[in-house]
């Protein structure tokens, strides 16, 4: 018997990316016709945010620090060689998450100080878990992974301090997408090469796209200056000249990744797809920075095209591969994706377009609600089943 067959609880927490996969699908395509009927006016919450600050928070702390420890706990067990966190602790977690959502939302009457502490305990365990997950399998090497995890987790506390104390945290915004998009400079900049380097072998291709040399490295540095000058001075020409540098050597980084060769494989496209939202999401700053785009324009290709999009793709290849589905996306899947990306441009859009009675804002929740909601369909009873292939144990049949 292997250890993984000793395991006999609910499929839904026999693996960190199950739990946390789902309730971020589901909670993204609940939460943003939640804001857009904030934003009409037709519902009101009474949190510690304004209703600004509440939709960002719960995208990035919500949604995406969800997402963040689906993948990390999934990981982690693939770098220690020790068993997966599965059952009880990965519940107890999980309602860590739900109660931050619950007190953020003002469902529980409290505090903004007694919303903060319990906001702020999911990304702590997370943390906390994950450090003794890599000491315990004396994999010393990725202790780094701590770092954007505490950050994020440091980011949370200042948004709601920040919210204290000058009633909006505009830094906090930024502060907590630009971490975002650094886990996604971090980590989609090393797995979108190597899955596509791996399928292009499986074809017998012999053009394979490039190794992590120096010019991923300084994409990374420029990157993270532009993002620290979005944070800090996002209305400068700093920023502007950050922005554009970071956008320019991300496009050659991707040059580089052979993102052309993928048309046929939807699930890898999507991948290099969600990429190119990165320098695409650096260019919009620069240009709001010069007053050319609208001031948020930066935040929602970032947000929902970058960290949106790449969130997605990987959730999907995830569950595929540890549930033992073939990595193929299929039309539902492709179709999902399709959606997001068209929510980016229409959000970016935003009042300037108009069809019907909607307008470019109406249609991203639209379209960004549709796009959940077939990723829900689909890989839903993925992640709540058992791995295919595998039978639930059964009991001894009575004589």
């Amino acid at each position: 018997m292997t250890p993984r067959e000793t395991y006999k609880g609910p499929a839904l927490f026999s693996y960190g990316f199950r739990p946390f996969f789902l309730s971020a699908a589901l909670f993204a395509m609940l939460a943003i016709p939640a804001w857009w009927l904030i934003w009409r006016g037709d519902l009101a919450l009474a949190g510690p945010f304004t209703p600004t600050d509440w939709h960002i928070h719960e995208m990035i702390f919500g949604y995406g620090a969800a997402v963040v420890a689906g993948f990390l706990f999934t990981a982690v067990p693939n770098w220690t060689g020790r068993l997966p966190t599965r059952g009880s602790p990965l519940a107890l977690l999980l309602c860590f998450w739900i109660a931050g959502r619950v007190a953020v939302a003002g469902l529980t009457g409290l505090g903004p100080v007694a919303v903060a502490v319990i906001d702020q305990l999911f990304l702590l365990a997370v943390a906390a878990m994950i450090a003794r997950e890599i000491l315990a399998g004396r994999n010393w090497r990725n202790l780094k992974v701590l770092v954007p995890v505490t950050l994020l987790w440091l980011a949370n506390i200042l948004f709601h301090a920040e919210a204290a104390a000058q009633g909006t945290a505009d830094n906090g915004r930024r502060l907590g997408i630009a971490l975002l998009i650094f886990l996604v400079m971090l980590i989609g900049g090393r797995i979108v090469p190597s899955f596509t380097r791996n399928w292009l072998v499986q074809r017998g291709e012999t053009r394979l796209p490039a190794g992590f040399t120096r010019v991923d490295a300084l994409s990374l540095a420029v990157g993270a200056a532009a993002l620290i000058a979005w944070v800090v001075a996002p209305y400068t020409v700093i920023c502007a000249t950050l922005g554009l540098a970071a956008a320019l050597v991300h496009l050659v980084r991707m040059a580089r990744w052979r993102g052309a060769a993928t048309w046929h494989s939807p699930l890898l496209l999507m991948l290099h797809v969600a990429y190119l939202m990165v320098p695409l999401g650096f260019a919009a700053v620069a240009l709001a920075a010069l007053g050319l785009a609208a001031p948020a324009s930066g935040s929602h290709v970032l947000g929902i095209g970058a960290v949106g999009g790449m969130t997605v793709a990987v959730m999907m290849r995830a569950t595929m591969g540890h549930t033992g589905r073939p990595l193929t996306a299929g039309r539902l899947l492709s179709a999902a994706f399709v959606l997001i990306v068209a929510a980016t441009a229409a959000r970016v859009a935003g009042q300037a377009v108009q069809c019907g009675a909607f307008d470019g804002i109406d249609l991203a929740a639209l379209l960004w609600t549709g796009a959940f909601a077939l990723l829900v369909v689909r890989i839903g009873p993925w992640l709540v089943r058992p791995k295919a292939g595998r039978k639930a144990p059964r009991r001894a049949a009575s004589r």
